[in-house]
């Protein structure tokens, strides 16, 4: 990032956290993609909270922004085990902010397994959680009664451009693996699996690039939006599968199982816009397949009359190319420190919220205000 960036997202970030200073600022414990342009924003979450640690998740971490994030703050290892087991979950806050209301802000539901646990036998007082991703917010929407309250900015409408852009970024890296092979989208009839904000982004710019797109998702609802919009709808998931030379996983959830990739096309690229261990149950692999590398960032699996490759290894292939949606992520960030401002002023119930439209109004004007030039 250039000197006159850095400035003006500085500038901003300082302008936002002004505008969100809590009167007794908490704890925070922040989970974050660590990609070029974060430690600005990890200064601003700083600027809110007291930030006792950073936990990058593992496959999106650039190490300039790590080193530089390392400077301000600790930075901890991140792994779905740390805090899928109450114990190990809780020992870590004791380790970072016993005795401190805290904020825990989340990317993906990290600690929905064991928040009663956190809740409970924290020596502090989780004042709650915010969600920066679908994903993370169904993991806590599911739950039948939650012990604090989650802020998701998920579903904002300032979230919706992001949306739109990782779409695009997905189709950007996907293009680009396959050219560094010597192949090309065109000719290769794609399936993306699920039509939310970045499935029907990804359908689109395939098919402006003139790819034959097909859709399936399990709502109806999405496969009917699909086909008013133009595309084709697969009736049967399991034989669009068959067909596909291009599958790209947009769904949140498990997308493909392990009994679905002998099912594959001879040759099929698979990529992902979210982790594996969200994706992808390449563990339930058959054991026939053998895997090598195909070419940077393609593994090919391969057994006796069939294969296929797999880009990135099944994690999210836009990070590759710095998963960038320029600075329309910091309306997303400023939601995030709004959600702070929210739980440490209390008064809301332990259930699912959002940040109020009228914090959204003065995120976006105060954006427009640095980032609208015309």
């Amino acid at each position: 990032m250039e000197t006159r960036e850095r400035a003006r997202l500085d500038a901003y970030f300082s302008r936002i956290a002004k505008e969100f200073n809590p009167s007794a600022p908490p704890a925070s414990l922040l989970i974050t993609h660590l990609l070029p342009e974060r430690p600005a924003f990890v200064r601003a979450v700083g600027l809110v909270s007291h930030l006792r640690g950073v936990l990058p998740k593992p496959k999106s971490v650039h190490v300039g922004a790590k080193r530089e994030v390392e400077r301000m703050v600790g930075v901890d290892e991140l792994s779905r085990e740390r805090f899928a087991d109450p114990d190990t979950a809780l020992a870590y806050l004791e380790s970072r902010v016993a005795g401190e209301p805290v904020v825990l802000l989340d990317v993906g539901g990290y600690f929905a397994p064991a928040l009663d646990a956190l809740c409970e036998g924290f020596s502090g007082t989780v004042l709650g959680i915010v969600e920066d991703t679908e994903n993370g917010h169904k993991r806590y929407a599911e739950r039948a009664k939650l012990p604090c309250p989650v802020i998701s900015v998920a579903r904002s409408p300032l979230k919706e451009p992001e949306d739109f852009l990782v779409g695009q970024s997905v189709v950007f890296s996907t293009e680009a693996l396959l050219r560094g092979r010597g192949d090309i989208l065109h000719g290769r009839p794609a399936l993306v699996l699920g039509f939310g904000k970045l499935g029907s982004s990804i359908a689109r710019l395939l098919h402006a690039k003139g790819v034959h797109v097909t859709v399936y998702d399990i709502d109806p609802v999405r496969r009917a939006q699909a086909l008013s919009q133009g595309f084709s709808v697969a009736r049967d998931r399991d034989a669009a599968l068959k067909s596909a030379g291009l599958v790209l996983c947009a769904t949140g959830a498990l997308s493909l199982r392990g009994e679905d990739f002998p099912e594959l096309k001879n040759g099929a690229f698979v990529a992902t816009v979210t982790s594996s261990e969200d994706e992808l149950e390449l563990s339930g692999l058959p054991d026939y397949y053998s895997k090598a590398v195909a070419a940077e960032h393609i593994t090919r699996y391969e057994t006796t009359g069939h294969y296929f490759y797999l880009l990135n290894g099944g994690e999210a292939v836009n990070f590759l190319h710095g998963a960038s949606v320029g600075p329309f992520i910091f309306l997303v960030q400023a939601e995030l420190i709004a959600a702070v401002h929210a739980l440490a002023n209390g008064g809301l119930d332990a259930t699912m919220h959002e940040v109020s439209a009228a914090d959204r109004s003065r995120i976006a004007a105060t954006w427009l205000h640095f980032y609208n030039e015309r």
